[in-house]
C-alpha cells in the first residue's frame, strides 16, 4: 500500500482550506446584498410613502414650496391641518346648537299666561282638587274647613256641598264610572257618598283679547258675591254617605278608587294602609311596613297596583293582581 507523503497532505490540506474561504466568501457577499437590497426597499417605500403625503397635502391646498421634507415635517403638517379641520366642525356644531337654543329661548318668552276661572267658596286651605271621570264632568275640591265642593268647571260655580266629616277633608277622588265620591278626612275615616248635578248653561264671556293686562286682574265690589263671600251658601248639601270607611287609630290622608271602583284604599298617620270592599265596607287587608306616618296614596287606571309614601322617605308598591299572593316592593332613595 502505498505511503502519502508528508509535502502531498500539506499541499491538500492548503487547498482545502482556500476552498472553504472561498465559500464563507461568497456566503459573506450574499448577505450583504441581501440586506442591501432589503434596505433599498425601504427606502423606496419612505420614498413613496413622502411623494403620497405631498400629493395630499398639494390637493388641499396645502402646496409644499422648495425641496421634499422629511418624513416628519409632513406629519407635523399633515397634523396641523387636520387641527384646522377640527376647529372649524367644532365652531360650526357650537353656532348651530346656539341657534337651537335660542329658538328655544325666544318660544318660551313669548308663552303668556292668564287667570281664567277662579273658584271661591272655601273658607279654609284647600288640600286637594281632583276632576271627575264621568259624564259630567265636575270639578272636585277637599278644604281643611270640613267640606267637599263640587264645582262647574266652566262657569266656577258650586254645585255640590258634601258636609258629612267632622275634620279637615285632606283629599277627595271620583269614581271611575259613577255619579260618586270618596273623601278622606282628619276625623279617622273615609266616606263614599253619591252627588247627582246638573251643569248650569255656560253664560257668554267677553273677548279676552278686547281687555287690556290689568284689566284682567282688577275686580270691583260689584264683581264679589254679596254677604259673606261664601259662593257655596246656596249650593244643594250632601249630609250622610252612602258608606263610612272605618278602622284607621290617626288622620286619613289619601284615598282613592282601585279599578273598577269595588274596593278602595286609604293612607294613614297611623302608618297604615287599609284596603277596603266598597260594597260591604269590610277591610280587606291591612298593608303594613312603613316606619312612620304615610303621605299618600295612589292606583294604577288599569291595574289591582297600589302605592304608598311615607315620612320614613319610602314608597311601596303593593301588587295585587294575583288574589293569593300580595307582593310588595319597597323603593328607597329620598333622605327625607
Amino acid at each position: 500500500m502505498p505511503i502519502e507523503s508528508g509535502s502531498c497532505a500539506s499541499a491538500r490540506q492548503a487547498k482545502q482550506k482556500r476552498k472553504s474561504h472561498s465559500l464563507s466568501i461568497r456566503r459573506t457577499n450574499s448577505s450583504e446584498q441581501e440586506r442591501a437590497g432589503l434596505q433599498r426597499d425601504m427606502l423606496e417605500g419612505q420614498v413613496k410613502e413622502i411623494d403620497t403625503l405631498n400629493e395630499r397635502l398639494a390637493a388641499e391646498g396645502q402646496t409644499i414650496d422648495g425641496a421634499e421634507l422629511s418624513k416628519g415635517q409632513l406629519k407635523t403638517k399633515a397634523s396641523h391641518s387636520t387641527s384646522q379641520l377640527s376647529q372649524k366642525l367644532k365652531t360650526t356644531y357650537k353656532a348651530s346648537t346656539s341657534k337651537i337654543v335660542s329658538s328655544f329661548k325666544t318660544t318660551t318668552s313669548r308663552a303668556i299666561c292668564q287667570l281664567v276661572k277662579e273658584y271661591v267658596g272655601h273658607r279654609d286651605g284647600i288640600w286637594d282638587v281632583s276632576v271627575a271621570k264621568t259624564q259630567p264632568v265636575v270639578l272636585g275640591t277637599a278644604s281643611a274647613d270640613h267640606t267637599a265642593l263640587l264645582w262647574s268647571i266652566e262657569t266656577g260655580k258650586c254645585l255640590v256641598k258634601y258636609v258629612g266629616h267632622v275634620g279637615s277633608v285632606n283629599s277627595i277622588k271620583f269614581h271611575p264610572t259613577e255619579q260618586v265620591a270618596l273623601t278622606a278626612s282628619g276625623d279617622q275615616t273615609a266616606h263614599i257618598w253619591r252627588y247627582i248635578v246638573q251643569l248650569p248653561t255656560p253664560q257668554p264671556t267677553a273677548d279676552c283679547n278686547q281687555v287690556s293686562g290689568e284689566d284682567e286682574f282688577e275686580f270691583s265690589d260689584k264683581d264679589e258675591p254679596d254677604g259673606d263671600g261664601d259662593g257655596s251658601s246656596d249650593c244643594p248639601t250632601v249630609r250622610a254617605p252612602l258608606t263610612s270607611l272605618k278602622s284607621h287609630q290617626g288622620v286619613v290622608i289619601a284615598a282613592d278608587w282601585l279599578v273598577g271602583g269595588k274596593q278602595a284604599v286609604t293612607a294613614s298617620w297611623d302608618r297604615t294602609a287599609n284596603l277596603y270592599d266598597v260594597e260591604t265596607s269590610e277591610l280587606v287587608h291591612s298593608l303594613t311596613g312603613h316606619d312612620q306616618e304615610l303621605t299618600h296614596c295612589c292606583t294604577h287606571p288599569t291595574q289591582r297596583l297600589v302605592v304608598t309614601s311615607s315620612r320614613d322617605t319610602t314608597f311601596r308598591l303593593w301588587d295585587f293582581r294575583d288574589p293569593s299572593i300580595h307582593s310588595v316592593n319597597v323603593f328607597q332613595g329620598h333622605t327625607e
